[in-house]
């Protein structure tokens, strides 16, 4: 099953929520929404749920136009951030209910209910109810549910966000495979950068109700189109830091002044912004072959096997990652140093014009 948005938008009480958005889902993919708050990613899920219509455009089932078909006219399961099962039932009547509702023979509601309880691991834990299960069970049983139904389409709004980092980190490592066992199209929304490096597939970058980019998730990750998908795209923050390119030169905002190596030699002279992830910025260090500055420390968070370095440089503020625990103290100046190789460049109207391994 393929399903298209055709130029859809979204207007409740004169604010556009889904601005003019054409997006293909193929059959048996994995797509990431990946956006901050408020971009539009469970207004999508709406729309292709059939909860909400668009104020134009068209939404389109294997080249069906299903537009004015409510969400019970549609194959369509949803798995929603606030994991949601019958209390009073069983694990195994919860996988079951939609079955149950399809008025499925038994035979077949047995055999799909064991199927979705192997892939989703939850076998020990068909005859207790949803309140003697931890919260990651609850939620596996929530999507096991969906599975079960067989839908074409399956909806997953942010559904590991109210999970404790470990359970987290379990479903997303199993979600994958489940993915790819179903063979339905999975559309999954997430805040998380992290999270859409982790699933694969592939990535819609969202910001304010528009598509910036879409593909696979990697070439989105690796050759963002604009600062703002490199921005959304990035956590922590993408560091930027204005330049000139003049006579094979690099004068940096606060007058630091460089060769035009590495990812900057092919640039025509002129005006750019300059975009690093956290990790691409050493500090403490000065390495050879390295663009190097000063910069002032405002604090330092250690998670343990990471340390999340804030700094400010002429009135910018940067991170850098490090790996294990690092101690600064607040004030403090330290040595930076930037790869050149290792940079995204854009234009003035934040256009990506050259890029690591492809300057």
């Amino acid at each position: 099953m393929t399903v298209i948005l055709d130029h859809v938008t979204r207007v409740v009480d004169g604010v556009p929520t889904i601005r003019d958005i054409t997006l293909t889902l193929a059959k048996g993919t994995l797509n990431v929404l990946l956006g901050p708050t408020l971009s539009g990613k469970t207004s999508i899920m709406r729309l292709l749920a059939g909860l909400d219509k668009p104020t134009t455009g068209r939404v389109l089932v294997e080249g069906k136009d299903v537009t004015g078909f409510d969400v019970r006219q549609r194959s369509v399961a949803m798995v929603y951030q606030q994991f949601i099962n019958y209390p009073s039932l069983t694990v195994y009547e919860n996988i079951a209910s939609p079955l149950r509702v399809q008025r499925k023979p038994r035979e077949e509601i047995e055999k799909r209910v064991a199927e979705a309880a192997r892939l989703l691991r939850l076998e020990p834990f068909l005859n207790r109810t949803p309140l003697q299960l931890s919260g990651g069970q609850q939620q596996r049983t929530a999507i096991a549910r969906a599975l079960v139904k067989g839908a074409d389409l399956v909806l997953l709004d942010e559904p590991l966000a109210n999970l404790d980092y470990k359970l987290r980190e379990e479903l997303r490592a199993e979600l994958p495979r489940i993915f790819e066992a179903s063979g339905a199209v999975f559309v999954y929304a997430t805040t998380e950068p992290t999270e859409a490096l982790m699933l694969g597939g592939n990535t819609v970058c969202m910001w304010e109700g528009q598509v910036l980019q879409s593909g696979e998730t990697a070439k989105v990750y690796h050759r963002p189109q604009t600062l703002r998908v490199a921005q959304v795209f990035s956590d922590p923050p993408l560091n930027v830091v204005l330049i000139e390119k003049k006579n094979r030169k690099i004068a940096y905002s606060g007058g630091i002044e460089a060769p035009a190596t590495g990812v900057y030699a092919a640039l025509a002279d002129g005006a750019y912004r300059v975009g690093f992830r956290p990790h691409q910025l050493e500090v403490a260090k000065s390495i050879p072959g390295r663009h190097a500055f000063r910069a002032t420390v405002t604090v330092t968070e250690i998670t343990g096997s990471e340390s999340f370095v804030h700094l400010t440089r002429d009135g910018a503020n940067w991170v850098a990652v490090l790996h294990g625990v690092h101690e600064f103290e607040p004030g403090q100046l330290l040595d930076a140093a930037l790869d050149p190789d290792n940079v995204f460049v854009f234009d003035a109207d934040g256009r990506l014009v050259a890029a690591p391994g492809n300057p």
